[in-house]
C-alpha cells in the first residue's frame, strides 16, 4: 500500500516536471498531497520555506544533477517522491540514484582519486568523517555555507536541530557532512516472553535474580542460555541471534561498535580518546599512532579479544544452527519470525519490517510483542564510554564537483532534510535526524507501535550511541580488513586472539603506507614505537585513560537486569 502511495504521488508530481513554470503552485500541490500536518512547520511557514527554495534555485533552473545514496526506505522515499517534487518546484532536474552501500563508497573513492565528477552529491556514512577531513577532498560545509554556498544555504536550515552533527564535525571544528538519515543498533527482546509469569518464575528459580533487560553481558548470557531450547507456544526457541558467514557484511557487524560494547578503547563521547572503539590510538594532533597493543592501541587487547570470543561462544551455543552460515541480510528477518528471545543489537532502520501486520511478533491491535532497549555492556566497559553504534548517512559535497552543480545539489540536500518535509520522511523511513521531529506529536501518537524507538530517541541514553569517529584516517581501506579477520575466527581457522592480532597488524600496514606517502600531511598517521601491554597500560593510567586495559581474570561478572517499564519511566523523569 505504501509503495502504491509513493508511486502515485510521484506520478502526480512528475506531471509538473515537464512544465516551464516551476514555482509555488507546484509547491502547494506537493504540500497538499504529501506533507499536510506532518511537519514541524505550519502551512504558512512551509510555504515560506518553499518560496525560499524557488527563489534560490532560479539561477540553476533546467540544470540536470545526479546524486546517490544507498538503498534503504528513507532514500527510496527521497528518490521516488521528494526528488520529483523538488524538480517540479525548483526546475532543477534531480536524478537520485539508489545503489548498494559498498557501491556508494566505491564511486566516492573513484571521484576522490580521479577528480572526475561522477555525482554532484553523495549520501555516505559519517563513518568517513576522518577520511574526509584528512584527505581534504570534501568541501568543509562550515566554510561553504559562509562563503561560496552562502546564497544557497537555507536560513531555516537550523543546524542546531540536527541530532547528528557531532558525528560529522572534524577535529578542526568544521562540519563536513549534513545528516540525512540516522539509526541506531539497539538491544531487541520479546517483551511478552520476559513478562510471562512462568518464564519469570523459572528464571528466578534457576539464576537467583529477576528476568529483565540485561545491563551487562553476563546477564545477556544467562538469558540466552535460559531461553535456548525452551518450548514456547509449542515450538523450541533460541536465546540469541547473530550471523557468521565470511562475507563483507561480517565486517559491519564489528566495526559498528561491537568492541565498544565490550569495553574496548577509552572513555569519551561520541568516541573514545585517545583510543577509539576500533582500537586505533591518536596523539594530541589527532594523528593515528597505532592499532596493536604494541603501539598503545587496543584492537588486539584483552577487551577486544573478549568481545570476539563472546560473539563466537554465543553464536555456537544459543543461536539457530543455520545462523553460522548466514550473512547480515539473511539473518535480519529471523527475529521477526517468532522464535528468538533476544538479540544483542538490531538496526532500528528495520523497525518498519518488525511491525508489519500479521507477523508472529505483532499483536492483533498492531502493537509489537517486542521492545528495543539500550544494549548491555561487557566486563571491560566503564561509565563514560560509548555503548553502541549509530549509522548517520550524510550529504557530502566533493571539491571536484563544479561550484554551480554543487550549489544545485546542496539545495536538494537541504530540501530533503528540511523542516517542511522531515516529519513525513521520518514517518516513512523511521531514521530520525531532527530533535523537532523526534518531539513531534505524530511520533508521540505512533510510539506505542514502534517498540521503544521513540522513547530511546527522546532519552538521555542516546548520546552513548555513535558512528565511527575521526581516529580512522581511511575508512574504506581499513573497514574491508575486518570481515576477513573476523571470518577466520568465525570459521575456526584462527582463535579470537590470532584473528585480532592479524587485524591490527593489517590495519597498521595501511597506517604505515599512509604515513610514508605523506598524502594526509601533518594530520596523517605517525606510528609509535613498540612496547608491551604493561608499558602502554601504565602510560594510559598515568594519563588518566583506560586503553589498553589489562586482562580481567574473571570475565563473568555479577549479572544485572532492569525492568523495562521502570527503565522507560526513569528516562521520562
Amino acid at each position: 500500500m505504501r509503495q502504491h502511495l509513493l508511486t502515485s504521488t510521484a506520478a502526480m508530481l512528475l506531471a509538473f516536471t515537464g512544465t516551464a513554470f516551476a514555482g509555488m503552485d507546484e509547491a502547494k500541490t506537493f504540500l497538499d498531497a504529501e506533507v499536510g500536518e506532518l511537519s514541524t512547520l505550519d502551512r504558512t511557514a512551509q510555504e515560506a520555506e518553499m518560496q525560499w527554495f524557488i527563489d534560490a534555485a532560479k539561477p540553476f533552473a533546467g540544470m540536470d544533477i545526479k546524486v546517490v545514496s544507498e538503498t534503504i526506505a528513507t532514500h527510496e522515499y527521497e528518490s521516488k517522491v521528494l526528488a520529483p517534487a523538488f524538480t517540479a518546484i525548483t526546475g532543477i532536474k534531480v536524478t537520485h540514484d539508489l545503489i548498494g552501500e559498498g557501491d556508494v563508497v566505491e564511486k566516492l573513492q573513484t571521484q576522490m582519486q580521479s577528480g572526475e565528477n561522477i555525482y554532484d552529491a553523495y549520501v555516505n556514512d559519517s563513518d568517513l568523517i576522518g577520511t574526509h577531513w584528512r584527505y581534504q577532498q570534501a568541501r568543509s560545509l562550515t566554510k561553504w555555507m559562509a562563503n561560496e554556498g552562502k546564497d544557497v544555504t537555507n536560513p531555516g536550515l537550523d543546524l542546531a536541530d540536527f541530532i547528528g552533527t557531532k558525528f560529522t564535525t572534524a577535529p578542526d571544528g568544521d562540519l563536513y557532512q549534513l545528516p540525512d538519515q540516522q539509526f541506531a543498533n539497539l538491544y531487541w527482546f520479546r517483551y511478552d516472553w520476559f513478562n510471562d509469569e512462568k518464564n519469570k518464575a523459572d528464571f528466578k528459580a534457576k539464576y537467583g535474580y529477576d528476568l529483565g533487560v540485561p545491563v551487562n553481558w553476563s546477564a545477556y548470557e544467562d538469558i540466552a542460555e535460559f531461553f535456548t531450547g525452551r518450548e514456547i507456544d509449542g515450538k523450541k526457541v533460541f536465546g540469541h541471534m547473530d550471523y557468521g558467514k565470511k562475507d563483507p557484511s561480517l565486517g559491519w557487524r564489528f566495526t559498528d561498535a561491537w568492541l565498544s560494547m565490550a569495553g574496548n578503547g577509552d572513555k569519551g563521547l561520541p568516541n573514545g580518546l585517545p583510543v577509539d572503539e576500533w582500537g586505533v590510538k591518536v596523539n594530541e594532533k589527532s594523528q593515528p599512532v597505532g592499532s596493536c597493543v604494541a603501539r598503545g592501541g587496543d584492537t588486539n587487547g584483552p577487551a577486544s579479544v573478549y568481545s570476539i570470543q563472546k560473539y563466537l561462544d554465543w553464536l555456537k551455543a544459543y543461536a539457530p544452527p543455520e545462523a553460522q552460515g548466514m550473512t547480515f541480510g539473511e539473518s535480519g528477518p529471523v527475529p521477526a519470525q517468532g522464535n528468538i528471545a533476544q538479540q544483542m543489537f538490531t538496526y532500528t532502520a528495520f523497525t518498519a519490517d518488525f511491525v508489519k501486520e500479521g507477523l508472529p511478533v505483532v499483536n492483533a491491535d498492531g502493537t509489537p510483542k517486542w521492545r528495543f532497549a539500550p544494549s548491555p555492556h561487557g566486563v571491560y566497559w566503564k561509565d563514560g564510554m560509548k555503548l553502541g553504534y549509530q549509522d548517520v548517512g550524510s550529504w557530502t559535497l566533493l571539491k571536484s564537483t563544479p561550484e554551480d552543480r554543487a550549489k544545485a545539489a546542496w539545495l536538494y540536500a537541504q530540501f530533503v532534510s528540511s523542516k517542511t518535509v522531515d516529519v513525513k520522511k521520518s514517518q516513512v523511513g523511521l531514521t530520525l535526524i531532527r530533535e523537532s521531529t523526534i518531539q513531534h506529536k505524530s511520533f508521540t501518537d505512533r510510539a506505542p507501535k514502534l517498540g521503544g524507538l521513540i522513547e530511546f530517541y527522546r532519552s538521555p541514553a542516546r548520546v552513548q550511541w555513535s558512528p565511527t569517529g575521526t581516529n580512522i584516517p581511511d575508512y574504506p581501506k581499513l573497514a574491508q580488513l575486518w570481515w576477513q579477520a573476523i571470518g577466520d575466527a568465525s570459521s575456526g581457522a584462527k582463535t579470537a586472539q590470532e584473528a585480532m592480532d592479524s587485524l591490527c597488524a593489517e590495519q597498521e600496514k595501511v597506517l604505515g603506507r599512509l604515513e610514508r606517502s605523506g598524502i594526509q600531511g601533518d594530520i596523517g598517521p605517525k606510528l609509535a614505537e613498540e612496547h608491551d601491554l604493561a608499558y602502554w597500560n601504565a602510560q594510559a593510567v598515568k594519563a588518566g585513560n583506560l586503553a589498553p586495559q589489562l586482562k580481567i581474570e574473571n570475565e563473568k561478572e555479577k549479572p544485572i537486569t532492569v525492568n523495562y517499564d521502570e527503565l522507560v519511566k526513569s528516562w521520562q523523569k
